[in-house]
């Protein structure tokens, strides 16, 4: 059997997703701002980038919680919402360097369990998503 996977010269240990779609860091329609440009120049001089990819994507959904924010490796999505203050951002990419510095994903703060949430139904399915 043929062997088709992609495969990438630049593997991270993991990639943090920062929504700012329709409605995370609209502050027209009174939400929060998202401080990407200042997330991206930190990021940067911290050396993240080669390690833990950073995006500043589209709408991410959920749209009913401000600033949503993913945070991935090979074997779980963590899902957050309500990152709305500079602290949590900085505390984002305080993590994300010590976990950068050690070589795998660290725990998150602490300050961070009252924000995850989990955006998916649960079925008593037991298939996953699969390729066909």
């Amino acid at each position: 059997m043929e062997n088709n996977a992609l495969t990438t010269n630049r593997l991270v240990l993991g990639h943090v997703m920062v929504c700012q779609g329709c409605c995370c860091g609209n502050v027209e329609n009174g939400k929060p701002a998202v401080p990407v440009d200042w997330l991206k120049k930190e990021w940067r001089r911290r050396g993240l980038l080669k390690r833990i990819h950073l995006t500043i994507s589209g709408c991410l959904g959920p749209c009913d919680l401000p600033n949503v924010v993913t945070i991935s490796n090979e074997q779980e999505t963590i899902w957050l919402g309500g990152i709305t203050k500079i602290n949590q951002y900085q505390a984002l990419i305080d993590w994300a360097s010590s976990s950068k510095d050690a070589g795998e994903l660290l725990p998150l703060p602490k300050e961070f369990r009252q924000h995850t949430l989990d955006p998916f139904f649960r079925t008593n399915s037991c298939s996953g998503l699969t390729l066909a």
